[in-house]
């Protein structure tokens, strides 16, 4: 399998599935995504030998481009273009999670700051404001009053860029002190963690604390329906507790598409980048399958 890595930084997650590839004698170009010019028929690295390419770019904006002209050029990658689209925004997740019927939290966009008060206040305190675009849980805030509510708002609505004018508010969801993550290749969970935190956001990226998770038969159906509504691959899936620990009733509030997975390899015992290549490599063959000529 010849495979091409498309990133911006290798961090550990990176070398994790490197280190893998190579071990099992697969051959890998590392592809600096801020080296290349896209152009409309080809980019500066050629591509065309490449069984594969897997997007593991930071920004959000390279990833999605990146991966436009990466399909445009007949290239399989990691995860299409249409799957990114729809997990890079918050908005789009959650209109797709919820037209596939997947419990999710209640949510609400508006583009002004008085239409975004009226939401906030329909809602009631605590609620929860969101970035469209973002992860780690950067500029998300817990909103427990109207002064609150106001001073984001306003500070959001000064900002430059035009994804801040969309304002994505989301009913709090009064999660057990934990939330879950999935890894899941098309549907298949690899491995799950709770990440845990006395903070409302539990993040392992703000210092949540993980161990490993076994899922039961109800989150077992809610990662493969919020994999298949967003069009499948390599992707983290978050859920909630909503009847509390152990409960069984779950909320899915993300899919992520350029997924981190480090924390979840050393919180559980599967080898998960293994289990990563060994998905990657039935993609190879799905896709030289399918460019063989009929005889």
């Amino acid at each position: 399998m010849h495979v091409g890595i498309l990133y911006s930084r290798i961090r550990r997650d990176e070398k994790l599935l490197l280190n893998e590839l190579r071990d099992r004698g697969h051959e890998v170009e590392k592809i600096d995504v801020r080296k290349q010019q896209f152009g409309l028929d080809r980019m500066t690295t050629d591509v065309s030998e490449l069984d594969l390419v897997i997007d593991r770019c930071l920004a959000t904006s390279r990833s999605l481009y990146a991966t436009e002209f990466l399909d445009s050029y007949g290239v399989t990658v990691i995860n299409n273009p249409r799957t990114a689209d729809i997990c890079a925004d918050k908005a789009k997740n959650s209109l797709a999670l919820a037209e596939a019927g997947v419990p999710t939290p209640n949510t609400k966009v508006a583009f002004t700051t008085d239409a975004a008060l009226e939401a906030i206040e329909e809602f009631g305190y605590p609620c929860v404001l969101k970035p469209v675009v973002g992860s780690w849980g950067r500029l998300m805030a817990k909103i427990d009053s109207r002064n609150a509510a106001e001073a984001i708002l306003e500070h959001k609505a000064t900002l430059g860029h035009y994804e801040h004018k969309v304002f994505y508010v989301q009913e709090f969801v009064d999660k057990p002190g934990r939330d879950i993550r999935v890894l899941a290749t098309d549907g298949e969970p690899v491995a799950a963690m709770t990440r845990s935190s006395e903070h409302w956001l539990t993040n392992a990226a703000k210092g949540g604390k993980t161990a490993a998770f076994e899922l039961d038969e109800t989150a077992l159906d809610l990662v493969e329906t919020a994999s298949d509504a967003v069009g499948d691959g390599l992707l983290g899936i978050d859920l909630m507790e909503v009847g509390g620990a152990g409960s069984g009733e779950y909320t899915v509030h993300e899919v992520n598409h350029t997924v981190e997975f480090k924390a979840l390899n050393d919180s559980t015992d599967v080898d998960v980048p293994a289990r990563v290549v060994d998905w990657l490599e039935t993609k190879a063959a799905e896709s030289d399958a399918a460019e063989a000529p009929i005889a």
